[in-house]
């Protein structure tokens, strides 16, 4: 069940309509292309030999046998193939003009001496044939020294564990500097003297994988000095940026196609190892070189959301005023830091004082990164379990407690638009909170038992510069060219869709060219819910100049064609720009067993206007049901004494089936703040970031226990009800 409450928002004339993806066809019938589709002449195939240890050096690596037989065209090694990956940068950077891109402190290379986790890239083979590059593999020795490892980051900060790096476990930021991320506001010890009672927990969340269905996968082919990749990136233009940089090119001479691919996540944000290694293996043998990664490699060589220890403190009134909020973090990063290490989600309290404070640390666990909304879900399920804890025990309905203390627009900080209140109020009216409920967590007689969860987020609008170009010809045929690549939200239709209502004509007028660096301009890429906001924009302002020039010249006649295009510069005047969420969860537990089983699903989302209903709603279903995996079942686990992890993939990491699924009702409310394209916003990752914080609220109000650690498994609950 879904519905769109809109607040003087009509559906145009295609926008705000329910509309089929323009390449469902394509989709279901497998016309569509994806990277491991394609098919070139000489095509030979990669394998990346991979580090069994936590942590190693290489004394001596042998590849004599696997170059001599038959079929093997090309081997690379850390010794003969020193290419950086990243260029050194320690935060990701999204940007071209990112500083994170000029940090050059513990530079990654795609092949690195020592190792520093399960999964480390040694060396790689191309060979003409898949398994004989996977018997190559198996002929390289190598001679290993193990070396100590540390696998928790709170563990890896003390003055005698393992170092990751000589200069020690905590990592740099951009700057260079060795130091912990810092968020002070007010005086927060002033705030907990004014308290009437203080509160201290402590959080902790798992590593997880992206799971994407489509794992990392790479075609290179060189022209003469000119590189084709296909790959499938999230966001083709940055990624030709990122490996024209790693391999001393410019810009120009690297092409990237991406046209369709299966998920993503974050995970297939800018270049990756395997794009570097396919393109070195194929200017070594002189041919295109397939890399695909199976599933277990993807999961060890590939990044998911990094795992988190969180210390909250926090001061509240006995009237239930929250005076000061404190929160002392500690991200793993893996060895190689690829984001920020981020732990979001105290912010959206309009506590006066607040400090936090996040310390990214290096660990000899796989390499923590981008997945949808990177800092957030894991933030809030912190935050939102630890005050809706105070909650109960000051005595107060959390829904209450919210409204009392939640972040509102101030004059020195104004909003573009603030929907808190409505989205939170509408969503406790449609589940029937306070029937739902329990007052006294964990009342209920007998061993099975309900209760009902809420969490709430603000979630900022995506930022960044994207071009656009609209042609059309004599036949008022539009050709619509945008550098975004369906990673699965239904971008292209999108696109279409707001170029059609720009253009004033059907949807089925526009021709979208999209996911190819040398036919498209720059666009930011799908990353940070973005897309629709960035790129959408530039789609509405190039088809406006079309639209100028039509007006002054018009139509166009025989071969003649006129071209529109745009880079604007998106500006929110100074205001904050955020969407708005509530979710409310009823669940069941049966604590004989410790299984849960999630009864009613509501969710609420003031996300702008919604351009396309049908992907809309999809999204926030899809982000919800990760989130739900992600606070029931999902955990990278690894063993302490040799640091070899023990639930690499679908199967052993568990995740939610089609059974697990519940319905969910979706409820969008529109409200145009102004800014967005038709007042459009951002939807992409905000399902997410509510789920694990409702889900985890809705477990300690069935069975009267709170769970401090996600994911919230069988053997937590048994433990907690013993």
């Amino acid at each position: 069940m879904s519905e769109i409450t809109r607040q003087g928002l009509e559906p145009l004339r295609t926008i705000g309509n329910d509309t089929p993806r323009i390449d469902a066809i394509e989709r279901v019938t497998g016309q569509a292309k994806y990277t491991r589709d394609w098919k070139l002449p000489g095509m030979l195939y990669g394998k990346v030999l991979r580090s069994p240890h936590p942590h190693a050096r290489l004394l001596s690596i042998d590849t004599s046998e696997a170059e001599a037989l038959p079929g093997v065209r090309a081997v690379i090694t850390y010794e003969n193939a020193q290419v950086v990956w990243g260029a050194g940068s320690v935060n990701g950077g999204r940007q071209y003009n990112d500083p994170a891109k000029a940090a050059t402190i513990h530079r990654r290379y795609i092949f690195n001496n020592p190792v520093r986790f399960v999964g480390d890239s040694i060396a790689a083979v191309a060979a003409t044939d898949r398994h004989i590059a996977e018997e190559a593999v198996s002929l390289i020795k190598v001679e290993y020294e193990e070396l100590p490892f540390v696998l928790e980051p709170e563990e890896a900060l003390q003055a005698d564990a393992p170092k990751v790096y000589p200069e020690g476990n905590l990592c740099p930021d951009f700057r260079g500097e060795f130091a912990p991320m810092v968020s002070d506001i007010g005086d927060v010890e002033a705030g907990f003297a004014e308290a009437d009672q203080i509160f201290e927990e402590r959080y902790d969340t798992g590593f997880i994988h992206n799971a994407q269905m489509e794992p990392r996968c790479s075609l290179a082919h060189w022209q003469g000095d000119k590189l084709v990749l296909y790959t499938p990136s999230q966001g083709i233009s940055n990624c030709r940026h990122d490996t024209a940089r790693d391999l001393g090119l410019e810009d120009h001479q690297v092409q990237v196609i991406a046209k369709y691919m299966g998920g993503g996540f974050g995970n297939k944000n800018q270049n990756q190892d395997a794009d570097l290694v396919a393109a070195t293996l194929s200017k070594r043998a002189a041919a295109p070189v397939m890399l695909e990664y199976s599933r277990r490699e993807d999961w060890l060589g590939v990044h998911g959301r990094w795992p988190t220890v969180q210390h909250y403190k926090i001061g509240v009134k006995d009237d239930g005023e929250v005076t000061a909020m404190q929160m002392l973090g500690y991200s793993g990063m893996g060895p190689y830091r690829k984001n920020s290490g981020g732990i979001i989600g105290m912010d959206a309290y309009g506590c006066p004082n607040r400090y936090r404070e996040i310390s990214p640390v290096y660990t000899n666990r796989t390499t923590s990164g981008n997945f949808r909304a990177p800092s957030e879900p894991h933030g809030f399920y912190g935050i939102e379990n630890m005050m809706d804890d105070v909650a109960y025990k000051i005595g107060m309905d959390p829904v209450e407690f919210t409204l009392r203390n939640m972040r509102r627009p101030t004059e020195e900080r104004p909003f573009t638009n603030y929907s808190l209140d409505e989205v939170i109020s509408t969503g406790a009216e449609r589940f029937n909170w306070q029937a739902r409920r329990k007052v006294v967590p964990g009342s209920d007689d007998g061993p099975i038992k309900r209760g009902a969860g809420f969490s709430f987020m603000m979630f900022r609008a995506g930022v960044g510069t994207s071009s656009a170009i609209v042609r059309v010809n004599a036949n008022q045929e539009y050709t619509l060219y945008v550098g975004v690549t369906d990673i699965g939200p239904g971008a292209k239709t999108t696109m279409g869709m707001i170029a059609a209502e720009a253009l004033d004509t059907e949807l089925s007028n526009v021709e979208v060219v999209w996911g190819d660096t040398d036919r498209c301009p720059y666009s930011v890429g799908e990353s940070g819910s973005r897309t629709t906001i960035m790129t959408g924009l530039a789609v509405v302002e190039a088809a406006k100049e079309l639209k100028r020039q039509i007006a002054d010249n018009g139509m166009p006649s025989g071969n003649d064609v006129l071209i529109g295009s745009a880079t604007p510069t998106p500006t929110t005047d100074g205001k904050t720009r955020q969407c708005f969420g509530a979710h409310f969860v009823e669940i069941e537990v049966d604590t004989r067993v410790g299984s849960t089983k999630i009864l009613k699903y509501t969710t609420v989302h003031e996300s702008g206007r919604i351009i396309n209903p049908t992907t809309a709603r999809d999204q926030i279903r899809g982000a919800t049901i990760q989130g739900i995996g992600q606070a029931i079942h999902e955990d990278l686990l690894y063993d302490p004494k040799s640091g070899q992890p023990l639930t690499p993939g679908y199967y052993r990491a568990r995740h939610l089936t089609h059974k697990d699924i519940p319905d969910i009702d979706i409820h969008f409310i529109e409200v145009d703040d102004g800014y967005g394209p038709f007042g459009a916003k951002t939807a992409g990752e905000s399902g997410i970031i509510l789920a694990p914080a409702a889900v985890g609220n809705a477990v300690a109000n069935a069975i009267g226990r709170r769970m401090r650690s996600m994911p919230i498994t069988r053997d937590k609950i048994l433990g907690a009800m013993a």
